[in-house]
């Protein structure tokens, strides 16, 4: 079975941030980094997407702003928190506005964020595959109708 790359999109303002990321992480996934939220917009007009991991704390549009921002447009990608102020809320908002599947502490452990990557493909592939089945199920509600509608009428 092929293994799907997973494509994580980086923003954070920080360049010497999103530098180590590119660094800790491109041979496993599909790296994409951008310095602002407008710039990760472009990137996902651009790109398929499958996470998002942002900084709160960036100048002009916070971390939550921004996953607040693209829900419309880009539902799909599961979004994840990154960073180093405990403040619980931005928790509370994160959750409720931006629909955070994780919020993660700076500075991050390799190890704990790739794993946390990972669970969070995982969550990204049950939703794809359910949302599969909904429309194969649909369509078999469709063919059913239709048969029965036959039946009835002959």
């Amino acid at each position: 079975m092929d293994r799907q790359i997973i494509s994580v999109l980086y923003v954070d303002d920080e360049i010497h941030n999103l530098n180590a990321f590119k660094a800790s992480f491109r041979r496993v996934f599909n790296v994409h980094t951008a310095e602002s939220a407008a710039e990760a917009v472009q990137i996902l007009k651009q790109e398929h997407i499958n996470i998002i991991l942002t900084d709160q704390r960036m100048p002009v549009t916070t971390g939550i702003e921004f996953l607040e921002s693209i829900i419309d447009e880009y539902p799909d990608p599961i979004r994840i928190l990154l960073t180093g102020y405990a403040d619980i809320n931005a928790v509370i908002d994160a959750i409720n506005k931006g629909q955070v599947y994780l919020y993660i502490a700076k500075p991050w452990q390799e190890e704990e964020l790739r794993s946390a990557l990972e669970k969070a493909f995982e969550v990204y592939s049950l939703r794809e595959r359910n949302k599969e089945l909904n429309e194969e199920l649909l369509l078999v509600n469709e063919q059913l109708e239709f048969m029965l509608r036959q039946k009835l009428l002959s």
